[in-house]
């Protein structure tokens, strides 16, 4: 199975991807999950195969739900609870210095 596929990365969430049929566009895309992307940032067109490699998802996964739901989305990685300290305010540790 192949597709020709337009990926999209989203304006509000980080490392948030959207992959629809080119053909089809958004027109199987809930209005829900649009408000939740938010805008859409087109990144590329390709020719998805199921055996292509890529480098978070696995491409006859894509394909299966492109073909079942019309779209794929690809959610930010999970990051690591230490890492999560890194986007914390810690400012207040430093008044009064």
């Amino acid at each position: 199975m192949k597709q020709l596929v337009s990926i999209y990365k989203s304006a509000k969430k980080d490392e948030m991807y959207l992959y629809v049929r080119k053909s089809e566009k958004f027109s199987r895309v809930p209005d829900a999950l649009m408000q939740i992307f938010g805008r859409a940032d087109h990144v590329v067109d390709m020719l998805l195969t199921e055996d292509r490699k890529m480098a978070r998802v696995d491409a006859g996964k894509v394909l299966a739900e492109l073909e079942e739901k019309g779209f794929y989305l690809q959610m930010p990685p999970a990051r690591d609870d230490y890492m999560l300290d890194l986007y914390k305010d810690t400012s207040h540790r430093y008044e009064g210095l």
